[in-house]
């Protein structure tokens, strides 16, 4: 039905009926991810915005959100950890499970793009967040993240480990103006 509609609104999906489930055929986000990669639909702009008037209201202590925040989280949504190989095996302790994180150049490069097309909107900073230090798909992410900058000159790059930029976004999140991440670590982060 997606398919042949001129427009889809998606809503949130899982609650705790299906929480404790380990069947993936039987818990919703199965369906959302279908629906994703059917669709094409591999960029998702996460805005973060505060307004003044809601200050008070923020869990982040004043002193490091200030009165304001605006920030856009550009997430892949089609790749990566949640649509890689995965299954259930016997191993050497017993039966394990695994899933695998991979990314293509062109993945890479066409999310990029819209966060660098963000980039230049806003204010002309992009963070690029990962975990190059132990992933080799988060290496080639930087390395393509890299080479696409010197093609949006005007916008400040730089690279962020996925760890440390959890803490950043709580701790100073008006640092960021655009962050560029993966499926999972848009996931986590936003």
């Amino acid at each position: 039905k997606c398919l042949s509609a001129d427009s889809v609104l998606l809503g949130a999906v899982g609650g705790p009926k299906w929480g404790h489930s380990t069947e993936a055929d039987k818990r919703p986000e199965t369906a959302l991810l279908s629906i994703r990669k059917d669709l094409g639909l591999y960029a998702n702009l996460r805005p973060a915005i505060m307004h003044k008037a809601l200050a008070k209201a923020c869990p982040i202590k004043p002193e490091n959100v200030g009165d304001s925040m605006d920030l856009m989280i550009v997430r892949e949504l089609t790749g990566g950890i949640y649509f890689g190989e995965h299954g259930w095996r016997d191993g050497k302790y017993g039966p394990e499970a695994y899933d695998v994180e991979r990314y293509s150049e062109m993945e890479i490069r066409r999310i990029a793009k819209v966060a660098f097309n963000a980039a230049m909107a806003r204010n002309k900073n992009l963070v690029s967040v990962d975990k190059a230090n132990v992933l080799e798909a988060s290496r080639l992410w930087r390395k393509i993240v890299t080479e696409m900058a010197a093609d949006y000159p005007e916008v400040t790059v730089s690279h962020m480990y996925v760890d440390n930029a959890a803490m950043q976004l709580v701790y100073r999140p008006n640092q960021f103006d655009v962050i560029l991440t993966s499926n999972m670590f848009g996931d986590i982060l936003s």
